[in-house]
């Protein structure tokens, strides 16, 4: 099964980093304030970033990693991995 990790754009701007097995039934969550808490007052997100993994663990690691990256460095990553 793949997982993704992906970053979301929300409606003010932010930028919201997760993981999932299912990436188009995890933005249509986050649009119906069904997601993360963080992004319920934030809607609509729009999909600005996704990568593909083979397993869990790997989208895991990955999601941790763009965590910690600053912001710069997280529009920089979108602006070169267009979705």
């Amino acid at each position: 099964m793949s997982c993704f990790t992906y970053i979301v754009r929300c409606s003010d701007g932010t930028l919201y980093t997760g993981w999932t097995n299912d990436l188009e039934k995890r933005i249509a969550c986050h649009n119906q304030k069904k997601g993360a808490k963080y992004t319920k007052s934030r809607t609509p997100v729009t999909l600005v970033y996704s990568e593909q993994f083979e397993t869990k663990e790997e989208a895991m690691r990955r999601e941790y990693r763009i965590k910690q990256y600053s912001r710069k460095e997280k529009e920089l990553l979108i602006h070169t991995h267009r979705v």
